[in-house]
């Protein structure tokens, strides 16, 4: 019997499944779903990726042009940076250091003033006489000039700040300072203090410490080594920065070589080596003579 299908042209062939409408609705919700995840992925926000593609915005409309001028515009607006600051990472802080690098070269102080970025955060490094005369504490007036240049920065930024005082290993040994540990914590101090007071930051972000002659960068067998190790640092910290990890304890070995240290010093401050003057510089002289040192 032949198949009268095949005579009917009017009759559509291959239709079934679902209908047109459902491919429609498939493609929207599709479109949909991508379009929530779009938003979820939004909200999500890579803080690192944030400050790298803000700095790099500012650079380009030249807000931080090259890190030759220091800028008086907050380093991150519009809610990121505010009164309830997050700090920020060492992107930031490596251009706030080509900034503070810039005015340095600007002003020739590249002797007297440093700055390095450390595992603890940006360093500035005020040493020699910069910041204070020999055995004072009284920051100079060019000491301060230098400051607020500094302050400038340090507004801009919200992270912890760290003052230290340090000292050579000469003695010193007056009213005011009976000694080095005294003069050392003094000198951060009033370096603390003219941030919060002179230039109005916040004091809860400032921490200060003195470390007398115990954390020299360079050996003090020199007047212009005993210049370098007479330093306050300012570090503005990091926000990982944890401070260094603590021993558990000393070994038999460092513990001998501290009695020998220890053994060292009283044989110099014995009164057969009182006589022998140290290799002093001009202004070390002058105040040995007064009776100072």
């Amino acid at each position: 019997m032949p198949n009268n299908r095949r005579n009917r042209p009017d009759e559509p062939e291959g239709e079934g499944g679902a209908p047109a409408w459902m491919q429609t609705f498939g493609d929207m919700m599709t479109l949909l779903l991508t379009f929530f995840v779009l938003l979820y992925s939004m909200s999500q926000i890579d803080v690192d990726r944030f400050e790298m593609a803000m700095t790099s915005l500012r650079e380009n409309l030249g807000a931080m042009d090259g890190g030759q001028t220091v800028s008086t515009q907050q380093l991150m607006d519009g809610g990121v940076i505010g009164d309830d600051a997050t700090p920020i990472s060492a992107i930031v802080l490596d251009r706030v250091m080509m900034s503070l690098d810039g005015y340095i070269e600007e002003e020739g102080l590249e002797d007297e003033v440093q700055v390095e970025l450390t595992e603890r955060g940006l360093v500035v490094r005020f040493t020699g006489q910069v910041l204070f005369d020999l055995g004072q504490a009284d920051i100079r007036p060019e000491g301060e000039e230098v400051l607020q240049e500094v302050a400038v920065l340090l507004e801009e930024v919200p992270n912890d700040v760290l003052v230290e005082g340090h000292t050579d290993n000469l003695p010193i040994s007056t009213e005011e300072f009976p000694s080095n540990w005294e003069l050392s914590t003094r000198r951060a101090t009033e370096v603390t203090r003219f941030f919060i007071e002179q230039e109005g930051i916040e004091s809860a972000r400032f921490s200060a410490a003195g470390y007398s002659e115990y954390r020299p960068i360079v050996p003090n067998d020199s007047p212009e080594n005993r210049e370098q190790n007479r330093r306050v640092e300012v570090v503005l910290l990091r926000p990982d920065y944890m401070g260094p990890p603590r021993d558990e304890g000393i070994d038999e070995g460092e513990v001998e070589q501290l009695e020998e240290e220890i053994f060292l010093e009283e044989e110099m401050d014995s009164p057969e080596e009182q006589d022998v003057p140290p290799d002093l510089s001009p202004e070390e002289q002058e105040l040995e003579e007064e009776g100072v040192m």
